[in-house]
C-alpha cells in the first residue's frame, strides 16, 4: 500500500511538472496594430518591442496565427529581393521580420509584414525555434 501511494504521488509530480514546463515554454506574440507594439511572453520573460506593419494601401492580416515556417534570410521576391532577415512566415507570404529601416518602426511603413529592430527580430527567431511552432501562438490585433 505504501508502494503504490509512493508511485502514485511520484505519477502526479511527474505529470504535473511538465504540464507546467508546457506552459512556461509556450510562446504568445500580440502585435497591436494601433499602437504599433509588438509584446512577447515566453515563459516567465515578457517583451515590448515598436513594430512597423501595413501602411496605407496594404493590410497586415487580423488573426490568431501559428508560425508556418521560419527563414534566417529571406529576399522578398515580389518587393524587389528586399531582406527580410530573421523571417517567421505565419500567413503565405507574411512574415515578422527584421528591418533596415529602424526610424519607421512605431508607424505604419511595411507593404504587410511585421517589421522589428534586427536584434529584437532576432530574439523572436529564437525564442520561435526553440519553443516550436505547436508552442507559438501569433495574435494580430487592432
Amino acid at each position: 500500500m505504501k508502494n503504490s501511494v509512493l508511485m502514485a504521488a511520484a505519477l502526479m509530480a511527474m505529470l504535473f511538472g511538465s504540464s507546467f514546463e508546457s506552459r512556461a515554454a509556450s510562446l504568445v506574440a500580440n502585435i497591436d496594430i494601433s499602437s504599433q507594439t509588438m509584446t512577447v511572453r515566453y515563459g516567465l520573460s515578457y517583451y515590448r518591442w515598436s513594430v512597423s506593419t501595413a501602411r496605407k494601401g496594404y493590410i497586415t492580416p487580423r488573426g490568431s496565427y501559428r508560425p508556418q515556417r521560419t527563414a534566417r534570410m529571406w529576399y522578398s521576391r515580389k518587393y524587389d529581393m528586399s531582406p527580410m532577415p530573421y523571417s517567421v512566415f505565419f500567413r503565405g507570404g507574411y512574415a515578422i521580420h527584421g528591418t533596415g529601416a529602424i526610424r519607421q518602426l512605431g508607424r505604419p511603413a511595411s507593404h504587410g509584414c511585421v517589421r522589428l529592430h534586427p536584434s529584437n527580430a532576432a530574439a523572436f527567431y529564437s525564442m520561435v525555434r526553440k519553443a516550436g511552432f505547436g508552442n507559438t501562438r501569433i495574435l494580430v490585433t487592432n
